[in-house]
C-alpha cells in the first residue's frame, strides 16, 4: 500500500537543513521549512484472540470477546520531494520511538534530521512497548528504581560524574526528559513476535531501509531474514542477538554484566543477511580489555561480538562493516548516538553510506 499519494502538505521549523543526503547543517544555523506531503499512524502485525462462549451484551464477560494484540505502531511522515526508499526506526530496550524523535535537550533527532534529507520516516513502537502496549502475554509491571544504572550502562558517564569529553547534553532539565522518555515492557521480550509484526511492516512500506537501536539488533537481523524488502541495516550499537550458522557460533563471551551469547539460525537463513548492506556503529568509552566498570565492560563483549558477526558476514560472501567512531576520530558518543551533541555528524557517516550504497536514490 503506498502512503504518500496525497495533498496534504504541513510546514515544520526547526533546527536543521535541507541538504542532501551528505550534508552537514551549520550549527545553530536558520531552519528552512520542512514541507511534509503526508503523515499518519497505524498498527500492523498483530495477533488476536477468541475467548470461547457468547458475548451477552448487556452482561458481559470475558466469554464470546475477542483481544487484539502484540501488534507493533507505526508513526510516518512522508516529506515532498521525496527519495526512493523509507527508512524504518526499530528502537531498543526500555524505550520507544520517541528515541528517534526531539532529543532529551530540545534538538532535532533523526527523525527530522533524514526527513529533512528527504526520507519517508516511519517510526516503530515495537510490539508490547509504549503506543503497541497491548501484550498477548502477561507480565508484572513494578516501578523499580533504575535511573543510574541506565545512566551506567548507557555510557553517559559513572554516575553521578559524566565521561569527560561526553556528546550526552548535560545538565538536570536534559536527564530528566531522558529518564522520562524510558518505559517497560508490557509483555515479556520476545524477539520473534517483534520481528513477525516488523516484517508485515516491511509488507505495507515496500522496500525500505532499516535503523536499529541496541535490543533492536537481533529482531533487525530477523526482520531481514523474513522480509526481501529490507535492502539494508543501519545498526546503532546492537547489544545482543547477534545471528551465526548454527554451524559457526562464536565462544560465549563473559563480562562483569553477564555472559554474551551468539544466536543459531540456519545457514540458509544466516545467508539472507549476506545479500544486503550492513553497517554497525558503535561510540566511544567502550574498553578494549576487562574491566571491573560494569557499565562499560558490558560494551566490550558487545563491541567484540559484533566483529566476528561482520567477519562472519563478509566470509560467506556479505557487505558489513563495523564503524568504532573513536577510531575515525570521532569521540564521545554514547549509547544513543543518535540523540547525542553530535548527532548531525552521525547522521553525516550514515548519509554517505547510504549515497555509497546508493540507497539515497531519488523517487
Amino acid at each position: 500500500m503506498n502512503f504518500w499519494k496525497g495533498s496534504l502538505a504541513i510546514l515544520l521549523l526547526g533546527c536543521g537543513t535541507n541538504a542532501p543526503a551528505g550534508a552537514s547543517p551549520a550549527a545553530n544555523g536558520p531552519a528552512e521549512p520542512l514541507v511534509i506531503q503526508q503523515q499518519g499512524s497505524f498498527a500492523v502485525g498483530e495477533t488476536v484472540s477468541q475467548a470461547p462462549g457468547t458475548f451477552v451484551n448487556n452482561a458481559p464477560t470475558t466469554q464470546g470477546q475477542s483481544f487484539h494484540g502484540d501488534h507493533l505502531y507505526a508513526f510516518y511522515q512522508v516529506p515532498v520531494r521525496r527519495r526512493a526508499l523509507p527508512i524504518v526506526m526499530l528502537h531498543g530496550a526500555y524505550v520507544s520511538g520517541r528515541s528517534w524523535e526531539t532529543t532529551p535537550d530540545g534538538r532535532e533527532g533523526f527523525q527530522t534530521i533524514f526527513l529533512r534529507r528527504r526520507f519517508p520516516v516511519y517510526l516503530v513502537d515495537q510490539p508490547r512497548r509504549g503506543r503497541a502496549g497491548a501484550s498477548m502475554v502477561a507480565t508484572a509491571i513494578e516501578p523499580t528504581p533504575n535511573d543510574q544504572l541506565f545512566f551506567d550502562q548507557f555510557r553517559f558517564g559513572a554516575w553521578p560524574n559524566y565521561f569527560d569529553g561526553v556528546q550526552a547534553a548535560r545538565g538536570p532539565e536534559a536527564m530528566d526528559q531522558f529518564f522520562r522518555s524510558l518505559t517497560p515492557n508490557t509483555g515479556p521480550y520476545d524477539a520473534q513476535v517483534i520481528a513477525r509484526a516488523m516484517a508485515a511492516l516491511f509488507d505495507r512500506t515496500g522496500p525500505a531501509i532499516l535503523f536499529s537501536h541496541s535490543q533492536g539488533g537481533e529482531p533487525g537481523w530477523l526482520t531481514a531474514i523474513k522480509s526481501a524488502n529490507v535492502k539494508a541495516v543501519v545498526a546503532i550499537e546492537p547489544g545482543s542477538g547477534f545471528v551465526f550458522p548454527k554451524s559457526e557460533l562464536p565462544p560465549e563471551m563473559p563480562s562483569v554484566a553477564g555472559t554474551l551469547k551468539p544466536q543459531a539460525v540456519s545457514a540458509e537463513d544466516f545467508a539472507k543477511l549476506t545479500r544486503i548492506p550492513i553497517v554497525i556503529y558503535y561510540g566511544d568509552n567502550i574498553p578494549t580489555s576487562p574491566t571491573a566498570e560494569r557499565g562499560r565492560d558490558n560494551w566490550r563483549v558487545r563491541l567484540a561480538m559484533a566483529k566476528l558477526w561482520v567477519a562472519a558476514i563478509n566470509r560467506h560472501g556479505g557487505d558489513a562493516r563495523v564503524v568504532h567512531l573513536p577510531e575515525i576520530g570521532i569521540r564521545g558518543n554514547t549509547h544513543f548516538m543518535m540523540s547525542d551533541l553530535n548527532n548531525v555528524q552521525i547522521a553525516d557517516q550514515i548519509s554517505r553510506f547510504l549515497a555509497e550504497k546508493k540507497l539515497d536514490r531519488e523517487d
